[in-house]
């Protein structure tokens, strides 16, 4: 009689399992019909799309520098989509070539106006004058609050130095992310090649001189993935920011 105990308690035990397991199989097995709501998933970083939230509206007033000597206002054109799959593709020539095919204009001392639009292949394109309110200008900060593509771009810059008299024997100085070009009163002056990082002073140019009165700053920078941005400013021989000079758009 008690020799039989223990086979009923096992057959029990078996049953009641088997019971356990269907059951659970049912409930997270559960046919159509409504579904338990999620939690919101929490909205990140900036979803308004507004300039006002990196830059400020270039004022007709002339500009200084940064304390650092780094110049915050420029004309920057929409960008130029580019078909850019990796970076390490920016050569100086693929730089020189793309450059000159998806060019605004020829005349590398000719000053756009703010607010007009101009045609680069099938893209029509308007220009800002902006102040960044960081010492670099953020590229991808413009072009997400354009609502514009935020990769594989090429943007258009130009600013205006304007100096009381000649400055001798200063540097342009640049960094970027990720590919650029610069060029001051229709010259080359500094092309920076490859898959960079924006690091300050990263390439500097030979020694040049600000005249006296209007100097025209061009630039263009490209990427293809990742950020897009980068800071400029002019260096003595002493690696000193040079500052004695005004800023504006026109």
């Amino acid at each position: 009689m008690n020799r039989k105990h223990p086979s009923v308690m096992r057959v029990f035990i078996f049953a009641l399992l088997s019971w356990l397991k269907i059951s659970s199989s049912a409930v997270f097995a559960q046919g159509p019909g409504p579904r338990p709501s999620l939690p919101p998933i929490p909205i990140k970083g900036d979803t308004t799309h507004t300039l006002t939230k990196h830059f400020t509206q270039a004022s007709s007033e002339p500009k200084k520098t940064d304390a650092k000597g780094f110049i915050q206002r420029w004309l920057v054109l929409e960008p130029v989509k580019k078909n850019i799959a990796r970076n390490n593709i920016i050569t100086d020539n693929f730089l020189k070539t793309t450059f000159s095919a998806d060019n605004f204009s020829n005349d590398y001392n000719m000053i756009p106006k703010d607010g007009e639009s101009v045609k680069i292949g099938d893209q029509d394109l308007k220009w800002y004058a902006l102040d960044s309110k960081t010492f670099n200008f953020n590229l991808y900060h413009f072009t997400y609050a354009l609502n514009k593509p935020k990769y594989g771009i090429l943007v258009w810059l130009v600013t205006v130095i304007n100096c009381t008299e000649d400055i001798e024997n200063v540097r342009m100085s640049a960094g970027c992310n990720s590919g650029s070009m610069w060029w001051l009163n229709g010259q080359e002056t500094m092309i920076l090649s490859g898959d960079r990082d924006m690091i300050a002073d990263n390439v500097t140019s030979p020694r040049i001189t600000l005249k006296k009165g209007k100097n025209i700053i061009r630039g263009a920078v490209i990427n293809g993935p990742g950020m897009a941005n980068f800071g400029v400013r002019f260096i003595d021989d002493k690696g000193e920011p040079v500052k004695n000079f005004t800023i504006s758009y026109q």
